[in-house]
């Protein structure tokens, strides 16, 4: 039988809500399985509890970073930006996409709250992919499906992404 690996899909998410469906859409027609906390019943468990098993039982951690920093959760750092230090810290294959113009991003799906607002938004997230050397000054003028799009993929996403076609072809 033929591995299906499963990918946990990270960003805040009301204001990506149509990108995320697009990513699972892709994962899927990759027979990758995707996975987020949007697909998941209210659990008894705690959230974070709940959130570093998810990522645990996966192959790939995607992270999607725009405009917004996201829900705040109890170690006053974002969910995503905890997600995306445990998937680090786990030795997890990142996939990273970020926004290619951030500055053109609407209003109404940027920062609001004091807390992101004091985080920079999603810069802290930013300077860690950067540190990993998942985001590159080239990387920003690459483009996910076509020069139309805002999305870059970052250069090791790239090449998790070929591999999992190489291994859908076969």
């Amino acid at each position: 039988m033929d591995k299906r690996y499963q990918v946990f899909i990270s960003s805040t998410y009301s204001d990506l809500t149509e990108e995320r469906k697009e990513i699972m859409q892709a994962l899927l027609e990759l027979d990758a399985i995707p996975a987020g906390m949007e697909l998941f019943p209210a659990a008894d468990e705690d959230q974070w509890t709940l959130i570093k098993k998810v990522i645990d039982d996966c192959d790939y951690y995607l992270i999607v970073v725009a405009g917004r920093y996201g829900s705040i959760g109890p170690d006053k750092i974002s969910y995503t930006e905890m997600e995306f230090r445990y998937a680090k810290e786990s030795g997890k294959p990142i996939i990273g996409f970020i926004h290619k113009e951030p500055e053109k991003i609407a209003v109404g799906l940027t920062e609001s709250s004091e807390e992101g607002k004091a985080k920079d938004d999603f810069q802290t997230i930013k300077i860690q992919l950067r540190a990993l050397g998942l985001i590159t000054k080239s990387t920003r003028s690459r483009s996910v499906k076509d020069t139309s799009t805002y999305w870059t993929l970052t250069p090791y996403g790239d090449n998790v992404m070929l591999q999992l076609r190489a291994i859908r072809k076969d």
